[in-house]
């Protein structure tokens, strides 16, 4: 479905991704592991087309995407959870939720499965996007990624400050995405979390892919862990 290949994108003069190449096959959860600083979060930008790496290609369904505008790359299939969330605070909850589906003209998780999966957006659907916590934000933030209809969605850190209670509604939510069919690339700092709901993992670590197999080869290599996530 993604294939990244050799990817190389900066910051003005500062080389942050160095060749970056993985490739994520439909129906898979795959993450991107690392450090602060790592490369992750430029990674998703470059394939949301946030950022335009200077070489380089992304495939998805074998259309290439690099330096294609984000609006053009939401509607061939792609959706994006950021870390900062990036809800409408002065929209209402179902007004978050229904609009993506105005924006695309598809409708992806029917409202219902929405409210049965996230029971609090439903109690708190009258609700402005600001008047939520920090956890029903990303609740929300993932809810309204669903809404439409996506083939690929990229999350970014979703369990980053959440309570255990919502990390682990969380991964109930990305499990169900997988059974879903859908695809997902998380990136994400929780080792524990990535192993509980990942297929298979990629370590970034200075702009390069330093790690990569499945979960299982990931949870018995200690010193992978060690050397390039210090768990």
């Amino acid at each position: 479905m993604l294939k990244v290949h050799e990817i190389n994108t900066y910051y003005d003069q500062s080389h942050i991704l160095c060749g970056v190449s993985f490739s994520i096959k439909k129906g898979e959860a795959v993450t991107l592991l690392g450090r602060n600083g790592a490369g992750k979060t430029t990674t998703v930008k470059t394939i949301m087309g946030m950022l335009s790496p200077r070489s380089g290609s992304i495939a998805f369904n074998g259309v290439d995407i690099a330096g294609m505008r984000p609006h053009k790359i939401s509607k061939m299939g792609i959706g994006f959870v950021p870390e900062e969330r990036r809800i409408f605070p002065s929209l209402t909850v179902l007004e978050n939720l229904n609009f993506p589906v105005w924006g695309r003209g598809e409708e992806g998780w029917a409202i219902e499965k929405v409210y049965e999966f996230f029971p609090v957006l439903q109690a708190r659907s009258t609700n402005k996007g600001a008047q939520l916590s920090g956890g029903e934000q990303q609740m929300l933030a993932i809810a309204r990624i669903l809404r439409a209809k996506m083939d690929l969605i990229l999350l970014d850190e979703p369990t980053e400050g959440l309570a255990p209670l919502l990390v682990r509604n969380i991964g109930t939510i990305i499990r169900e995405i997988k059974n879903s069919q859908l695809t997902v690339l998380l990136i994400e700092q929780n080792t524990r979390f990535a192993m509980d709901v990942a297929d298979r993992h990629h370590i970034l670590y200075a702009g390069k892919i330093a790690f990569e197999g499945t979960n299982e080869e990931f949870m018995n290599n200690l010193e992978v862990q060690k050397n390039f996530l210090g768990v």
